[in-house]
């Protein structure tokens, strides 16, 4: 029976490997698919039901600011490289405030800040046994993209079901790592305001489309808004879950790969009668100004509302850690999960 399991588990891997080298060839077209889905639902919204609403020198322009958050935001997690262990510290964060797209930090400072200004960790290096890089912490090895991602999150394919999670979603055919991490969340929140905004407001358009079905006084067809409107419902309720599942870690100061192994190293160090502790979690204020890189440090609390390019509080390694705790607390040396496992 050992060898049948063995058999069985190795022909899924093999058929997991050839799923995920045809989503990845696929991408592109799946991002071109998601763009013209968005793009439908932001012209039906404009033409029946943005005319509707109240206050409309106030709502359409906020409704628009909103639009150009998602559609900019997604651009940027599709195109912005997550960031790898083998790229220089600098490859990404020198072209900051080159473009006016750039965001302008408090301190007028080009790229990451340096260790000594904000007390960040020494690097800690280990080598990858796939591709031989050597690795600081918090990287791992994306098996699609057959590289060391810094911060790594998750592959994020471009396809409407996403396994990471077992939910629909717009992916960006790329992994989410350090220096997409901030767009992507962004996106997932303003597609869910966008989304919710389409579902609220467009409930009396939804009754007027079944009672006027045959003499609909709109150019945009009733099939399309009844479409988007079942489409906007739907993903709202499902990447609002994954959303806040995502804020919940990151005010946690973990990303998704570490939710998993830590909750791994909590019951290792429970069985031994102690606590683990995450040397990356500073308390959720502190952990979601970091990872957006705001404050009196970072940029101005106004950039989340704009679609402006901006620069991760660090380099991706080095790190701001709890005092005291230059590694994870509970664990010994070399108890860290690798790739393998």
């Amino acid at each position: 029976m050992a060898w049948c399991s063995r058999a069985v588990f190795r022909c899924f891997k093999c058929l997991e490997r050839a799923a995920d080298r045809v989503t990845g060839a696929a991408g592109p077209f799946f991002v071109a698919i998601a763009y013209i889905l968005l793009t439908m639902g932001t012209v039906t919204f404009f033409e029946v039901i943005a005319p509707a609403l109240t206050f409309r020198i106030i709502s359409v322009p906020t409704c628009l600011l909103f639009v150009t958050n998602m559609f900019a935001h997604y651009y940027y997690a599709c195109t912005v490289p997550p960031g790898f262990a083998d790229d220089p510290p600098s490859s990404i964060t020198t072209r900051q405030g080159a473009s006016w797209i750039w965001a302008q930090k408090y301190s007028m400072q080009s790229g990451v800040r340096s260790s000594d200004e904000l007390g960040l960790s020494e690097p800690r290096f280990n080598k990858c046994k796939r591709c031989g890089v050597q690795r600081p912490e918090r990287s791992h090895h994306c098996k699609i993209c057959k590289r060391c991602v810094l911060k790594y999150d998750h592959h994020c394919p471009a396809v409407p079901f996403d396994k990471t999670y077992g939910n629909l979603a717009l992916g960006i055919n790329q992994c989410v790592g350090i220096h997409n991490e901030r767009y992507f969340i962004l996106f997932m929140v303003y597609l869910v305001v966008c989304t919710f905004c389409f579902s609220t407001l467009g409930w009396p358009a939804l009754w007027e489309s079944f009672e006027y079905f045959d003499d609909w006084p709109h150019r945009t067809p009733t099939w399309t808004f009844l479409l988007c409107y079942i489409l906007s419902v739907v993903i709202c309720l499902a990447v609002s879950i994954m959303c806040g599942w995502h804020v919940w870690s990151i005010a946690k100061g973990e990303t998704t790969v570490e939710n998993h192994d830590f909750d791994a190293y909590r019951r290792l160090a429970r069985s031994r009668n102690d606590a683990f502790v995450n040397s990356f979690d500073l308390g959720p204020r502190r952990n979601l100004e970091l990872f957006f890189n705001v404050g009196p440090t970072g940029y101005p609390l106004y950039t989340l509302l704009l679609p402006l390019r901006t620069a991760p509080y660090t380099d991706g390694r080095h790190w701001m850690k709890r005092d005291g705790f230059a590694r994870h607390g509970g664990i010994d040396e070399g108890e860290e999960y690798t790739d393998e496992e």
